[in-house]
């Protein structure tokens, strides 16, 4: 839904990083609080049993967030985006790309996967509430005063009811919700300009955030300080994240036309795979004094890198003579090359960058035609910028 900060991270499902900010766990511990004192007054019996019953909802409520944001992760690695990890924060989750989409297919496929995860969450649910209920899974979920609530049919029941509005709250076509991001891509396709739709989503975002802060005023007037509150500090996040969205984009919109291969240093010093250990040593990594060099075959492809650590562990190891192509780091490879002509613009997020400090620019073949470092992204941003802009 909308940024988070830091993490801690609590598992990994298909080899993404399942995280949650501290805010989570306040916010953890003040629902089962406030879920509790709510199913004790529809169950009746014990405080003990409407706290267990409690603390099972809750935590299924945010295995259903991150379920919801698994859709957006799934649907976007397969088409080709990377995911960094998803975060569990104060107002819900987000699965953090490595980079924004490049078509509205894309944005709107990612954008609906999750409603969609959501929706399969709430048939699950009517469908086992009619199983235990016996037919009346609706007059469940309502709490109908005339049907008799089981705690496992009050837990199913409100787990329920809460992806109900989850479903429809987040279809609001106001960015960043995955409402305003499927508007964003039908604008999108219908315009063919990704900023004029990412202004139009993120103005009624704007709004909407607004509008929510005035009803968070409003019951905070009436009395209801807690939901009043929550409600105000929500549409204040969201009015937030569509303006930075917004401005974002007059940004952005300056870097059209700028790719990787207009500021990278297009005489990258690699090493051929067949260079040895001992050459490796005295002409690159004493030479230079740099931690790490790139690694290209006979036809000049980026195959990975060779660290200077290994390096040293093999010469004491007594092999001067072994090729680097035995000691490279191929599998990681993918994970540092980025095409030449990819958009600038979708390397201000690229964690690669940050995390690495620079990316191996490869062409469509996988030759390896430079490096970009995040240094030369600064200095893109410092200095092209105000040329495009005189």
């Amino acid at each position: 839904m909308i940024g988070t900060g830091p993490s801690i991270q609590l598992a990994r499902v298909f080899g993404i990083r399942i995280g949650a900010s501290p805010s989570w766990f306040v916010v953890l511990f003040v629902f089962i609080y406030v879920v509790s004192d709510w199913f004790h007054s529809e169950l009746g019996g014990s405080v003990t049993e409407a706290y267990i019953v409690a603390v099972c909802a809750v935590m299924l409520f945010f295995v259903s967030l991150v379920l919801h944001e698994l859709g957006h992760a799934l649907m976007a690695r397969r088409l080709g985006i990377g995911i960094s990890g998803i975060d569990l924060w104060f107002f819900g989750g987000v699965a953090k790309m490595t980079r924004d989409t490049d078509s509205a297919a894309t944005e709107f496929k990612v954008a609906a996967a999750g409603p969609a995860v959501t929706l399969v969450i709430v048939g699950i649910c009517i469908a086992l509430s009619a199983l235990v209920s016996q037919g009346a899974a609706l007059d469940a979920m309502r709490f109908a005063r005339d049907t008799e609530v089981s705690p496992t049919l009050a837990l199913l029941g409100f787990l329920g009811s809460i992806n109900v509005f989850l479903f429809v709250f987040n279809l609001v076509p106001a960015f960043p919700l995955d409402g305003g991001r499927l508007a964003r891509a039908l604008i999108w396709k219908i315009t063919g300009d990704r900023h004029r739709a990412t202004r139009i989503s993120g103005r009624i975002g704007e709004w909407f955030g607004y509008v929510l802060i005035g009803f968070g005023v409003f019951l905070i007037a009436r009395d209801s300080l807690v939901n009043g509150l929550w409600i105000a500090v929500l549409g204040w996040f969201i009015a937030q994240a569509a303006r930075a969205a917004v401005v974002s984009t007059a940004f952005t919109e300056r870097l059209d036309g700028v790719t990787v291969a207009d500021i990278m240093d297009d005489e990258p010093v690699s090493m051929p795979a067949t260079t040895t250990v001992a050459q490796a040593q005295d002409e690159y990594f004493l030479r230079y004094r740099w931690d790490w060099f790139a690694v290209v075959d006979e036809h000049g492809r980026f195959v990975g890198v060779v660290r200077d650590g290994r390096v040293d562990e093999e010469m004491v190891a007594g092999r001067p003579a072994l090729a680097v192509a035995e000691i490279v780091e191929a599998d990681d490879a993918e994970r540092w090359r980025v095409r030449d002509d990819r958009p600038l613009e979708s390397l201000l997020g690229d964690e690669r960058l940050r995390d690495r400090g620079a990316l191996m620019a490869v062409d469509s073949d996988g030759v390896l035609r430079g490096i970009v470092t995040i240094e030369q992204v600064r200095r893109a941003l410092t200095a092209a910028l105000p040329q495009r802009l005189a």
